[in-house]
């Protein structure tokens, strides 16, 4: 992306660095979601301090870049149409927590799969530019960041991690001070190492994943489509049921792009329950 590089990052603005460097890493090859990591930062950012010169610099800059990617991608729907680039991000981070997920059940355990479930969690951080979380993501960005955090401390210290969920206890991972050296050539942001970015897991539960609901099968893709209900009668639709079917069937659309065939039969099966039985 040719864009005006950014000053180096105001220490108020710790919080937004990886989502920052994720923009980066995904410029290439995941434009779209590299925009909206972008605009997730500026937005953080504005709320967190847009009054001090160097924060106000910063923002500026970033502003540029966000105003130089529409005018690159200003064609694409998921970078103008909001319900497309929510549906593209959020199947976005659910094929890097799968990924991981998956990863993790078979004992694969390595850098990748931890960075791709701290990824994921980031990137469902990016999803509040459209709106609240659904609880589902918010227990999916919990997981994937109390996985990334307790696989990788496993790792380090020598010990065989547990795969799937078992009960969760604090652990912390910085994951700028794992990856400094290797990749700040990368970043246009300058971050320092800081201890400020790390992940905090004390306050989870700690026994048997209480609180966290992983739904059956989010580590898998279905195998078998479920049963599609049948029309009882006549169902009145109002204006929001049919918004929420428009976005399911985006949803499944932006799935096919990744040939996740399975994410796209389950979004495609909630808009038809929705529009038979009026309810999901």
């Amino acid at each position: 992306m040719a864009a005006t590089a950014l000053p180096p990052l105001p220490p108020q603005f710790k919080s937004i660095q990886h989502h920052l460097r994720t923009a980066q890493e995904l410029d290439k090859r995941e434009p779209v979601v590299a925009y909206y990591c972008r605009l997730y930062a500026m937005q953080t950012g504005m709320k967190i301090d847009s009054k001090t010169p160097e924060c106000r610099k910063f923002l500026s800059k970033l502003m540029d870049q966000l105003e130089a990617m529409k005018k690159q991608f200003g064609d694409n729907e998921a970078i103008t149409q909001e319900i497309v680039g929510s549906a593209h991000v959020e199947n976005y981070a659910l094929k890097m927590f799968l990924y991981a997920d998956n990863e993790d059940r078979a004992g694969q355990f390595h850098k990748n799969m931890i960075k791709s479930f701290y990824t994921a969690s980031l990137l469902i951080d990016v999803l509040t530019v459209f709106g609240e979380l659904s609880e589902e993501n918010v227990q999916h960005r919990k997981y994937a960041r109390w996985k990334a955090a307790y696989i990788h401390n496993c790792l380090k210290n020598g010990e065989t991690p547990q795969p799937g969920p078992i009960g969760m206890e604090g652990e912390t991972f910085d994951l700028e001070r794992e990856e400094a050296g290797s990749s700040s050539h990368q970043s246009g942001t300058n971050q320092p190492t800081s201890s400020s970015s790390t992940y905090e897991a004390n306050n989870t539960p700690t026994s048997n994943f209480t609180g966290i609901h992983v739904p059956p099968g989010a580590h898998a893709p279905a195998n078998t489509p479920a049963e599609v209900p049948h029309n009882t009668g006549e169902v009145r639709l109002t204006p929001e049921d049919f918004a929420r079917a428009q976005k399911y069937c985006k949803y499944a659309g932006s799935a096919l792009q990744y040939e996740d065939v399975s994410t796209a039969v389950q979004n495609l099966q909630k808009a038809l329950k929705l529009l038979i039985t009026g309810k999901e």
